[in-house]
């Protein structure tokens, strides 16, 4: 590693005390040369998606999460409007909140229960951690992020007494999600049970017209906040669904957008080897073949930062994961991406990285500043943090020196604007990325295969307790998948059938025995 090579892959931003590096990606002779036309149609297929051209063709949608931080870019004054009012909105319901106009039934709100599943969960769980200030946060912060009961009492637990003073945020586009309803509907069954009305401490950020914005009407809750079309959920941060938990927290809404604006600015760069999204996807595609051959690990060295590997897989895997390429040629496309955080690595999977099979490359994220104020010495005159650094450089020298690609990216501390710019950094890179291997990034059709496979699951349970309840004798997994007419589905039955003996609830008994197959169920 040459200071002339660092030199030369070492792109910094003074004005915004942003730097990112790829020196140690070790590019090919020619690379740049060879790529030039692929980024320079991926720009410009960004600044066509920027001016509101149809960008997810299965959909026929816009894609407009760019608006949200610099609503003149959007296509026409009613949706520029919209999106300042919105935000205008979202400060004032913050306002009120904090103040105490808008209150529970014990008071002033202490409390924020955020509700969602993916892009409505991940990003404000990743703005918390980076932003929060535990103590003192305008409201504490807690997730229904699943459809795990024993999650919920694990959460309920959490804010028992608490719920007259507990603001619940319920985010679902269509409404019909089914984790999201589910913790809806447990959220206002334990709100009943506590003698309270949910609805009075219930806000909805869904689309307009859906069956949650319905409800919440009928109901009469706090406030509704839209989700627009245009959006998709792992792009959703700065739009309501981040930005109404994040500004109730107290956290500075306006920083983030900012940040966002600024890098977007930066990304919007025509020579590719100053613009740090369009660096960052080229150094994707090197590194991984242009084939996902690799996968990208992320190593935040600070804490604060720790879940941005979390929100970086929705917004990465979602995107590039594709089977067919715009042509409809099957691809099989994506990159995987996992990731802790440092130090903690240092005793956890480097041993992995370094010796083991060499299929990843690394993201080393770097926080110049230590703490707000003096660290204390720790051993010598060194602190805390100047350990930590020492690890990050050392480990990163340690891959290298093994043939160990990566990539740094330094900033000088977590503030909102970092982390608008992180959103927006990777949003952008995600997206030049998926036009230099031909895939639409702005589509999920294996999430929703997924949800219509969960709902035939759903429908076998609903055979399997009327199959049972109309029963003479207790029947074996084999019995039941026959009498539905679905023996190829055994397996499936079997599955549920446990889950459902093992939940007395449901109403099914189990005879064991030492065979599977002879294994009997029957309705209690």
């Amino acid at each position: 590693m040459s200071w002339d090579r660092f030199k030369e892959f070492y792109l910094p931003f003074e004005s915004i005390d942003f730097a990112l590096d790829v020196s140690r990606v070790d590019f090919s002779d020619g690379f740049f040369e060879e790529m030039q036309p692929k980024i320079s149609a991926a720009m410009t297929a960004m600044d066509e998606l920027e001016a509101g051209a149809i960008a997810n063709p299965d959909e026929g949608r816009m894609v407009g999460h760019y608006w949200l931080r610099n609503a003149a870019l959007a296509p026409d004054a009613t949706t520029s409007k919209e999106i300042t009012d919105t935000v205008a909105r979202i400060k004032d319901l913050a306002e009120k909140v904090h103040s105490g106009v808008i209150k529970g039934a014990s008071g002033s709100f202490k409390n924020l229960l955020c509700i969602g599943i993916g892009g409505s969960a991940l990003g404000p769980q990743f703005v918390a951690q980076a932003l929060g200030n535990p103590g003192k946060d305008a409201l504490r912060i807690f997730f229904f992020d699943n459809t795990d009961p024993d999650g919920f009492d694990i959460v309920l637990k959490q804010l028992e007494g608490q719920l007259g003073e507990t603001l619940a945020v319920v985010t679902s586009k269509s409404g019909g999600t089914p984790e999201t309803r589910n913790g809806m509907v447990e959220a206002e069954h334990a709100w009943k049970a506590a003698g309270l009305s949910f609805a009075q401490h219930a806000i909805a950020v869904t689309g307009d017209g859906s069956k949650m914005d319905k409800h919440a009407i009928a109901e009469g809750w706090i406030d509704r906040f839209p989700m627009w079309d245009w959006v998709g959920g792992r792009t959703s941060e700065l739009a309501p669904v981040g930005l109404v938990p994040a500004a109730l927290m107290g956290i500075d809404i306006d920083g983030m957008l900012d940040g966002a604006k600024t890098m977007d600015e930066l990304t919007r760069e025509k020579d590719f080897k100053k613009n740090p999204a369009a660096m960052l996807s080229l150094s994707w595609y090197f590194l991984t073949g242009g084939k996902g051959e690799k996968d990208m690990v992320i190593l935040p060295y600070k804490e604060r930062l720790a879940l941005f590997s979390k929100y970086l897989q929705q917004l990465v895997m979602e995107s590039l994961g594709k089977e067919l390429d715009l042509d409809g040629k099957v691809v099989n496309q994506g990159i995987a991406v996992y990731g802790n955080k440092g130090s903690t690595d240092q005793h956890a999977y480097v041993q992995q990285l370094r010796d083991g099979v060499l299929n990843f490359y690394a993201t080393f994220l770097e926080v110049k500043r230590e703490r707000d104020g003096a660290s204390p010495a720790v051993e010598d005159d060194f602190t805390a943090g100047d350990f930590l650094q020492g690890l990050m450089l050392g480990t990163r020298d340690a891959l290298y020196e093994k043939g160990r690609n990566s990539i740094t990216i330094t900033v000088d501390s977590v503030t909102p604007q970092v982390v608008g710019m992180l959103i927006a950094l990777y949003e952008r890179a995600v997206g030049f990325y998926g036009s230099l291997v031909n895939v639409n990034a702005y589509h999920q059709p294996g999430v929703e295969a997924g949800k219509k496979a969960a709902a035939g699951t759903l429908e076998i349970r609903k055979g399997i307790l009327s199959t049972l309840a109309g029963a003479a004798n207790a029947m074996t997994a084999e019995e039941i998948a026959a009498a539905l007419n679905i023996s190829e589905n055994t397996e499936t039955v079997f599955k549920i059938c446990e889950n459902l003996a093992a939940n007395p609830q449901k109403g099914v008994t189990r005879s064991p025995s030492i065979d599977i197959s002879g294994i009997k169920y029957s309705a209690s």
